[in-house]
């Protein structure tokens, strides 16, 4: 975040004596424009799941041609409309249209009253905790809960007066043009990241039948070959623990579930379970261990566990590999699953049927280039450093986000 914005976000207080207590309905207009569908010149529309949390951009819609959509999706919107989530509103769901296009009947389309509101501040508004708090309080149902209007429409707050809404206004708009700036830098890390693994694992420059190839790579201008994930194991692939109680709230191991590593291949911190040691001694973890998830719809996912992790054992869906590390680093093997190589076998390997299946006998068939250990690690330490780079500013991201999540609800 920009030090001279954290400044003034740090220093900002603000006399309310002034402020005046306003309904939601009286700032906010709700728009119920229809569309037939069978005779409009709209291409774009907008669902729920195009929408992010916390987020007021539009990043992913759909075309009207590429798929059917039900009769609830009606509601005509304008470029510069507030689109918000009407159901789970614990979603924070709102967003600015920047085209105009259609969504459902159970998105709220929104516009500003502009005598009595700057129209920039609408939205931040509707991203307050006390804006979500009430839709949340107020909602119906159990299931899918969701919020009328008139009851979003009753929402009170305290308004700053017009000559102060200028200000607050830009302020809020900064920061989040300061976001976007390390959103758009982030995108250009992670594609740089990608082209790189992809690059470094020769994509497509071997087949399965062990032939020498020429890799394109520049790095490695050299003629390579091939080896199978099979050769380059100091034993047998485990399958992991199928608990055969509950696991234990205390228990002295965590219990690693596909659940618990996310897509990019991390251990998830939140909601773990933990097993007693009794009886679950083969199963627990080395530095250094492999593990592929073998079922699911999570099939071929990854995790690299190293010493740094709590003591763990790993549940019946993950296979273990323990790697010969003189012949691959489990470190390049890691990155290798992060390839368009990899995801080409996953899909040659994967077996339809009630769950989508890879054993560990199709994993050994794996191919892999076989660098040298010294090449192996030293892409390893160009693919540390980029991903080093991303975390760090994931990092920056997170902290500018919740400093602006601060001063929304410093102002509303």
């Amino acid at each position: 975040m920009n030090t001279a914005l954290e400044n003034i976000v740090e220093e900002l207080q603000l006399d309310k004596s002034k402020w005046k207590l306003t309904k939601f309905g009286d700032v906010a207009i709700q728009q119920k424009g229809k569309v037939d569908r069978e005779n409009t010149l709209l291409t774009k529309y907008i669902q729920g799941g195009h929408m992010n949390s916390e987020d007021l951009h539009i990043r992913n819609w759909g075309n009207l041609e590429d798929e059917y959509l039900g009769p609830a999706f009606i509601r005509k919107f304008e470029k510069g409309d507030i689109l918000y989530g009407s159901r789970r509103t614990y979603l924070r769901k709102v967003a600015i249209a920047d085209f105009d296009g259609i969504t459902s009947n159970t998105t709220f389309v929104v516009k500003a009253n502009e005598d009595k509101i700057d129209k920039r501040l609408l939205p931040f508004i509707m991203m307050s905790e006390g804006f979500t708090e009430n839709s949340i309080k107020n909602s119906k149902g159990s299931v899918n809960p969701y919020i009328n209007w008139k009851d979003i429409a009753k929402y009170e707050f305290l308004l700053p007066p017009k000559d102060q809404q200028d200000k607050l206004a830009e302020l809020l708009w900064a920061m989040d043009d300061v976001i976007e700036r390390e959103n758009d830098a982030l995108n250009k890390l992670n594609e740089t990241y990608s082209i790189s693994i992809n690059q470094f694992m020769i994509h497509g420059n071997y087949g399965d039948n062990g032939e020498i190839i020429k890799t394109k790579c520049g790095l490695l201008d050299k003629r390579i070959k091939i080896i199978k994930l099979k050769d380059c194991l100091l034993e047998k692939p485990t399958y992991g623990a199928n608990a055969s109680s509950k696991p234990f709230e205390n228990g002295s191991l965590r219990y690693i579930r596909i659940t618990d590593i996310d897509d990019e291949g991390n251990l998830i911190k939140e909601d773990k379970v933990t097993i007693d040691s009794t009886d679950y001694s083969k199963y627990i973890l080395k530095d250094q261990d492999f593990l592929f998830a073998r079922t699911g719809n999570t099939v071929g996912k990854t995790l690299l566990y190293d010493s740094q992790m709590e003591e763990s054992v790993f549940a019946g869906y993950l296979i273990r590999f323990r790697v010969n590390s003189k012949i691959l680093n489990p470190k390049f093997l890691f990155y290798f699953t992060k390839s368009l190589k990899y995801e080409t076998f996953k899909r040659k390997m994967i077996k339809v049927g009630a769950q989508p299946n890879i054993n560990s006998e199709e994993y050994q068939s794996m191919i892999l280039p076989s660098f040298s250990i010294e090449i192996q690690n030293e892409l390893i330490d160009k693919l540390d450093f980029m991903k080093c780079n991303i975390d760090t500013l994931k990092s920056k991201i997170s902290s500018s986000k919740a400093l602006q999540k601060s001063l929304i609800n410093q102002v509303f």
